[in-house]
């Protein structure tokens, strides 16, 4: 039985993702989805697969250097993408995702990366001869690196805060923790409280605008940095000067992230210190308070409790 593609837009989609995603992937991951999902032999892990085998010709492609051969290899690796990012959808829809796929999917994901840069770059060594090309490698394999490694070490101090909080929250409150809106996780943020529209700063308009979009407000996240060096620049064929500014913005969000989080670090203190004081309050209101003694009465002048 096929499933509509409202159906794989509610179970799939995740509430806010990155604009490429939702604009140049998901509706064409969508689509395909719903012609694979009744085949069930067609896995995850199986996308996975297919997905990597996709990016092995992009990365031939980007050896060979042209200018055709160039926008080719964008093309193969734009279609990968969409392959990596149906392997997901199909998980949640079918229900066959496992833990091992996702460490398949991570590791594949960034040897695909990895060999792109490799070939694109080297390939365009071959070409010209440039040795800059070599130089932006290395960049740009850092701070693809860079960017996974701080995004989990954010994600992970970031989740041990919050377990802080948690473990001192009284069972009948619910803790109401604040995460980072702009970072890749999953995880749920606390919903901001409600503004009357015409008080709303711009700033805050935009972001519930993206929001209500699904396009999360951290606007160059390591998707578009990707994207760009290995779409964007081949097909413009400027590939140094296109990673170099989707270097840039990387870090400019990288750093507005890392600002954000020393902010939260420092105000953890006080949290902890406030949810601890909640606790020790709650206990104590837990506490029965001791009981009256009873009314004694006298019988024949011997004292009895009633």
């Amino acid at each position: 039985m096929k499933v509509t593609l409202q159906e794989i837009r509610e179970r799939t989609y995740k509430p806010v993702d990155a604009w490429w995603t939702v604009l140049l992937v998901d509706p064409l991951a969508s689509r395909l989805v719903r012609l694979v999902a009744p085949y069930r032999w067609i896995t995850p892990n199986v996308l996975t697969l297919f997905a990597t085998v996709i990016g092995v010709g992009a990365m031939v492609f980007f050896a060979i250097g042209d200018r055709w051969a160039l926008a080719a290899g964008a093309l193969c690796f734009h279609l990968s993408f969409v392959v990596d990012c149906m392997d997901g959808k199909i998980a949640r829809l079918n229900g066959t995702g496992t833990i091992f796929g996702q460490w398949l999917d991570f590791v594949l994901d960034r040897v695909r990366v990895f060999f792109c840069a490799i070939f694109l770059f080297g390939g365009q060594y071959l070409q010209t001869e440039n040795v800059a090309y070599l130089w932006v490698m290395a960049v740009a394999v850092f701070l693809d690196l860079f960017r996974y490694l701080n995004g989990q070490q954010m994600a992970k101090v970031r989740r041990v805060m919050r377990e802080q909080i948690e473990a001192l929250r009284p069972e009948i409150t619910p803790a109401v923790v604040e995460t980072d809106s702009e970072s890749e996780s999953d995880e749920p943020v606390s919903p901001a409280p409600a503004q009357p529209a015409g008080r709303q700063s711009l700033k805050r308009r935009v972001g519930n605008t993206l929001r209500r979009n699904r396009i999360r407000t951290h606007l160059f996240s390591g998707i578009e940095y990707e994207m760009f060096v290995f779409i964007v620049g081949p097909l413009l064929g400027l590939v140094i000067p296109v990673t170099i500014a989707a270097g840039a913005a990387l870090l400019t969000f990288e750093l507005f992230l890392i600002l954000k989080l020393l902010r939260a670090c420092q105000q953890h203190p006080a949290k902890l210190a406030k949810a601890e004081a909640e606790l020790a309050e709650w206990q104590a209101a837990q506490v029965p308070a001791p009981s009256a003694p009873a009314p004694s009465a006298s019988v024949s002048g011997i004292p009895t409790t009633v």
